[in-house]
């Protein structure tokens, strides 16, 4: 593979190492090669490096490094499009090609210096490449007390993101020493992850007292998204931090209790019921109640008349479809069709029912109203039931009460006893394995 050519531009007619000075001092000639970038903004006095890729580019570049190596820079409007003046950004950056280098894959490697605005005046040429004539850009504002007051405050602000940000060390140094408020504000964006229409609407703002403005605008706005991302970081640590403690910790108690020829006499189904809480999606409360539940059972024999109770509540938590939800689809002409598929006349009830629906779909969410069925056996109720379930697609559950003497068969039980259940209504959101399902409570009479 041959070797890198790399062309070191000679310090003639200007001394590019010199002073910023020589850069304000160059002349911009009547006919500037233009170059089109995609999604980069490059601002005065800004170092970049570049790949070039495409014959007329490189021609393009020939040209320039033969005469004063001298370009214009401007962003493509839409990226990726063609190099032609109706794609590009009136306003954009005159730039020196500090060094060149030929690679071996026959693309060209650019490092480019920033040197002033420019605006497009004239153009003068599109083929071989693009030419124009081109125009300074004078700055205002520059020696105004309000510019002063905002550069200090551009000055803290990016302080502020180096403490909390990830930006590099040397930057700020910079910041502080920066006398220039047009120049503070462009190294301030062009350090900043903003979009690329920020970058270029700075570009084209030559108010120096507007364009700090703007900076101070996309620094509050870059420190509260740094300032949350932290504050984010910081929770999610402590939650770790708080699960490898409690890990480290149960090690522990396992070496301990191996030591102590306790280990054999642990119950294996308390492993799979932990394995079962670590697998199941549970809410922070739940996890925290069922894991406080288990240490009990851990330190409990399982002789103990509550080891079961706390067994049998740990298996229901750990069983409950937690974040398992039916997707409601309250459509009233798609219900209505249901309704009379399923059932002939009733043509109030129906009604009734239709309206009950559409106040759930206005409000989104309907708590405490509930509709009651009456009539005698066999004239449609628990079918009317079944098909509303149909018409929202929810799953559906009977739950008969006839026969009940004891409310808690509802409600469910108190632990505090042998033999606690979970009420009817919490086993019916098991089997129906959704946590918002129509139950239809049935023979209410018979209670």
């Amino acid at each position: 593979m041959p070797e890198e050519s790399k062309i070191e531009i000679p310090h003639t007619p200007l001394d590019l190492a010199g002073s910023t000075e020589a850069l304000q001092d160059i002349v911009i000639p009547e006919s500037l090669p233009l170059l089109g970038l995609d999604n980069f903004v490059l601002f005065p006095f800004m170092i970049a490096p570049m790949i070039v890729g495409q014959e007329n580019t490189k021609k393009k570049i020939d040209d320039a490094l033969r005469g004063e190596r001298l370009v214009g820079v401007f962003l493509k409007k839409n990226s990726g499009g063609p190099e032609a003046f109706q794609n590009l950004y009136q306003v954009g950056t005159l730039a020196v090609i500090l060094k060149m280098l030929r690679m071996p894959d026959g693309s060209v490697r650019l490092l480019l210096h920033g040197v002033e605005r420019i605006q497009i005046a004239e153009v003068i040429e599109e083929t071989p490449y693009l030419r124009a004539r081109t125009e300074k850009l004078i700055e205002t504002d520059q020696d105004t007390l309000s510019v002063t007051a905002m550069m200090r405050n551009v000055q803290q602000q990016m302080m502020h993101i180096m403490e909390i940000g990830n930006l590099p060390s040397d930057l700020g140094a910079a910041v502080q020493e920066m006398h220039d408020p047009g120049r503070l504000a462009d190294l301030a964006v062009s350090h900043l992850q903003v979009k690329i229409e920020e970058r270029q609407e700075m570009l084209e703002t030559v108010s120096i007292e507007r364009r700090l403005e703007r900076v101070i605008e996309i620094l509050s706005r870059e420190i509260s998204l740094l300032e949350l991302g932290s504050e984010i970081q910081t929770k999610v640590t402590s939650k770790l931090e708080k699960r490898q403690r409690e890990y480290m910790l149960r090690e522990q108690m396992k070496t301990i209790q191996k030591e102590l020829g306790e280990a054999e006499d642990q119950n294996p189904e308390l492993a799979e019921l932990r394995l079962a809480i670590e697998k199941a999606d549970l809410p922070d409360h739940a996890r925290k109640t069922t894991e406080k539940e288990l240490s009990r059972l851990e330190i409990m024999h399982p002789s103990s008349p509550e080891y079961s109770v706390a067994r049998t509540y740990v298996d229901w938590i750990v069983s409950l479809p937690w974040n398992k939800s039916s997707e409601d689809s309250i459509d009233i002409e798609a219900a209505k069709r249901v309704l009379d598929e399923d059932h002939y006349d009733l043509e109030e009830v129906k009604e009734r029912i239709l309206e009950h629906l559409a106040v759930i779909k206005l409000k989104q969410r309907i708590r405490g109203p509930i509709l009651c069925f009456v009539g005698p056996p066999g004239v449609g109720k628990t079918s009317l039931g079944r098909s509303i379930a149909r018409a929202m697609g929810r799953k559906f559950h009977r739950m008969s009460l006839g026969g009940m003497r004891d409310e808690a068969e509802i409600r469910g039980h108190r632990r505090t006893y042998i033999g606690s259940m979970p009420g009817r209504i919490i086993k019916a959101i098991k089997d129906a394995e959704t946590n918002n399902p129509l139950i239809m409570l049935d023979e209410v009479d018979k209670i």
